[in-house]
């Protein structure tokens, strides 16, 4: 197995119960991520200081809509939050019935969606589903999820990926021109047989897909068949989110976790930058 050791450096030590949703925002030149457990999203360019917003409930991804304004994923909403001010505002209920639940993975698709993941706060199996909003309209695409992740797209907008952690797969589906599912979802890469736990995901300019993968201290990269080619290891155990960002979107960024691990070494929960492992897609813009 082909893995690139020991490449990571500290992007920012503050320590996340469960960090996770890392996305580069472009027009600010920041890295954004969450620690849903803390309620808090950070933000942060490559160099300076780190911001950090306060919640009173969980929130756990988002995307970008403009310069200043991203969608914000929080426990029963889809949100709209200046990132000048941290103001915001309900865009949409999301799940909002249902109080034992949480949003988790999310990320904009290249045709102006944004796909969110819900789960429940318990974490009790198949409570949680696969979302998407698209221009005011949000929709339910995939139910009985118990911890959904992966959440990614195809360079050209032709397929979409998404896992369920808990069962160690991750699916593949085709979309139409608008990004909605045409066809049902496909195995993409089954990873009971190696005792590996799909997290979140990204996928690269070339089309493969960086899989974090919980309890294993790596991102690993698939090819589009889904075959293993290589993977970075990380300086903590549980790696939650990929994000390609920075100058010319060559240093792949990591979230970690904290949660769940007696006496964590000191890196447990940071945000770690790979230089120069691969290039990846400019995050995409949602359409309100």
């Amino acid at each position: 197995m082909d893995e690139r050791a020991m490449t990571a450096a500290v992007f920012d030590p503050t320590p996340c119960v469960l960090g996770e949703g890392a996305l580069w925002h472009p027009d600010s030149q920041s890295l954004i991520w969450f620690d849903i457990l803390g309620r808090r999203m950070f933000q942060r360019g490559e160099t300076g200081a780190v911001r950090r917003f306060e919640f009173d409930q969980y929130v756990s991804a988002a995307g970008r809509v403009s310069e200043h304004t991203v969608i914000l994923a929080s426990q029963n909403a889809l949100n709209l939050l200046d990132l000048r001010t941290g103001a915001h505002e309900v865009l949409v209920p999301l799940d909002a019935e249902n109080p034992l639940t949480r949003s988790n993975d999310g990320r904009a698709d290249p045709q102006g969606g944004f796909w969110i993941g819900t789960m429940a706060i318990a974490v009790a199996p198949g409570a949680g589903a696969i979302w998407r909003y698209h221009k005011g309209e949000l929709r339910k695409l995939f139910p009985n999820i118990t911890i959904p992740n992966s959440i990614c797209f195809a360079p050209d907008g032709g397929h979409a990926y998404f896992s369920d952690t808990a069962r160690a797969i991750i699916w593949k589906v085709r979309l139409d021109a608008q990004g909605w599912p045409m066809a049902e979802p496909e195995v993409f890469a089954d990873l009971r047989g190696e005792g590996l736990n799909p997290d979140g995901a990204v996928v690269d300019v070339e089309g493969a897909l960086w899989s974090a993968q919980w309890g294993a201290s790596r991102v690993a990269r698939y090819d589009a068949a889904g075959t293993f080619i290589d993977a970075v290891t990380f300086p903590a155990t549980q790696i939650s989110c990929p994000a390609f960002g920075g100058a010319g979107l060559t240093t792949l960024f990591a979230t970690s976790a904290a949660e769940g691990l007696v006496d964590p070494a000191a890196l447990e929960g940071a945000v770690f930058a790979a230089a120069d492992v691969g290039k990846g897609q400019e995050e995409h813009s949602v359409l309100i």
